[in-house]
C-alpha cells in the first residue's frame, strides 16, 4: 500500500462518523508502521475521542508499538485545548514519526498550529493529500471557521423539465427509492434542516431521517413570518429522544400563539426584516453563532427563491427524473429576467458532481462564490 491507499482508508473512517460529531469535524486517523496498518480512528461524539486517539488506542489494544509509525489523518490534528487535548501533543508523546494531514484546519485555534508543533518536535510531516476529498467531507465546518456561517445546501426533486411538483401540489414520488435514500442520507449528514411555514402547511412533514438509523436528528427549523403554524402539525408533536425540539423563525409575534408554542418546548427567533418578513441572512448568522455547519433545506419554490435572492445558497442538490411533466410547479418562484446579462450572481451555479441513482441523475453545484473547494 502507498500513502493514497492509507489516506483513502483515513477519509473511510471519517466517512463512518458524519453523522456523529457535530459541531465537531468528521476525522479519520490510519496508523501504519513497517507497511502494517496498526490502528484505526474516527473522530467519537463531542466530548469523547479524536481520531488520533482512537488510532493509538486501537493499535495498543491490538498489541502494536505507536513508536515509529505514520499517521494518516484527514484533517490537521488540534493544537487547543477543549473538551480533550491537543491531537499533536498526544501523536508526539506517543512517538509517531512522520504525520500526512490531508488538509489544514480552518479554526483560527489551529490554523496551522498543529502541524508546526509537529514539526517543531522533529516529526516529519506533508498536508495536501487527497485534500479536496478531506474538504468535501467537512465543507460546512471549514467554511463556519472561515465566514461564521453555516453551509446552506438547498435540495430538489424535480423532473427533466424542472418540474417539483404538479400544478396542484402533488409530487410523491417523482424521483425513486435510490434518490430518495440519498437525500436522506444528506439530511443525515446536516447539523439542521430547514424548511418554510408553506411546505408545513401543504404536506404536515416530520422533517426527520428515516430511511436509515441515526444516533441523532437533524435540528428543524422552520421559518413562519406570521405564525401561522398549526399547533397539531406533526414537527410540533412530542419530541423522541433523538430529537430536539423545533426552532422557528418569525417576524409578525401573536403573544398567545408565541407562548402555546413555547409551552411545547418550540424555540423561537424574532428576526424581522424592514417588509415583516423573517430576515433571511440574520437567521443565517444566528444559525453560525449557534455552531451549526451545514443546514440541509427543503422547502417549496417561494423560500428557495427568497433564500437564493438572499444570497444565502451555497450549494444545490438537484435529483433530476428522466420524466416530463409539463405543466407544473418550479423549483423557484423568480420573475422573468428581462435579458440574460442580467442573471444576478446569486443564481450563478457551477456543477461540480453528477450520479446516477437507480434511474435518476443527481447533480450538485456550487453557488459562483463557493466554486473553489473549501480552502
Amino acid at each position: 500500500m502507498q500513502d493514497l491507499d492509507y489516506m483513502r482508508l483515513a477519509l473511510e473512517q471519517a466517512g463512518q462518523c458524519a453523522n456523529d460529531t457535530i459541531p465537531n469535524p468528521r476525522v479519520g486517523c490510519v496508523l501504519q508502521r513497517e507497511g502494517q496498518i496498526i490502528g484505526l480512528g474516527r473522530t467519537q461524539r463531542p466530548g469523547g475521542n479524536h481520531a488520533e486517539i482512537e488510532a493509538m488506542q486501537d493499535a495498543r489494544a491490538r498489541g502494536f508499538e505507536v513508536r515509529g509509525a505514520t499517521a494518516y489523518v484527514t484533517l490537521e490534528p488540534c493544537s487547543h485545548t477543549g473538551r480533550t487535548g491537543p491531537c499533536a501533543d498526544a501523536l508526539i508523546a506517543a512517538g509517531v514519526a512522520r504525520v500526512v494531514a490531508a488538509c489544514p484546519d480552518a479554526n483560527p485555534q489551529v490554523a496551522g498550529q498543529g502541524l508546526a508543533r509537529l514539526q517543531a518536535a522533529g516529526v516529519a510531516v506533508e498536508c495536501g493529500l487527497l485534500r479536496a476529498e478531506a474538504e468535501e467531507i467537512n465543507r460546512g465546518f471549514l467554511h463556519r471557521m472561515q465566514t461564521g456561517l453555516p453551509w446552506f445546501r438547498l435540495k430538489m426533486a424535480a423532473s427533466l423539465d424542472g418540474k417539483t411538483a404538479l400544478p396542484d401540489g402533488q409530487s410523491q414520488w417523482i424521483t425513486g427509492p435510490q434518490a430518495r435514500a440519498d437525500g436522506h442520507a444528506f439530511r443525515a449528514r446536516a447539523c439542521a434542516i430547514l424548511t418554510g411555514i408553506g411546505t408545513v402547511l401543504a404536506d404536515d412533514p416530520q422533517m426527520t431521517v428515516r430511511s436509515l438509523p441515526v444516533a441523532r436528528q437533524p435540528q428543524r427549523i422552520i421559518i413562519d413570518s406570521r405564525l401561522q403554524i398549526p399547533l397539531q402539525a406533526k414537527i410540533l408533536q412530542a419530541q423522541a429522544q433523538d430529537r430536539q425540539p423545533p426552532l422557528l423563525a418569525y417576524a409578525q409575534a401573536d403573544a398567545g400563539k408565541l407562548a402555546q408554542l413555547h409551552a411545547r418546548g418550540v424555540q423561537t427567533l424574532y428576526l424581522p426584516d424592514a417588509h415583516g418578513k423573517v430576515d433571511l441572512r440574520a437567521l443565517k448568522q444566528e444559525l453560525g453563532r449557534r455552531a451549526l455547519n451545514e443546514v440541509h433545506v427543503e422547502a417549496g419554490n417561494k423560500l428557495h427563491a427568497s433564500l437564493l435572492r438572499a444570497a444565502c445558497i451555497d450549494e444545490l442538490l438537484l435529483y433530476l427524473a428522466p420524466d416530463i411533466l409539463g405543466e407544473g410547479q418550479p423549483m423557484f418562484a423568480l420573475p422573468a429576467l428581462a435579458a440574460l446579462a442580467d442573471l444576478p450572481l446569486s443564481q450563478r451555479f457551477a456543477f461540480f458532481d453528477s450520479s446516477l441513482l437507480g434511474r435518476d441523475l443527481r447533480l450538485r453545484a456550487l453557488a459562483e462564490a463557493q466554486q473553489a473547494p473549501v480552502a
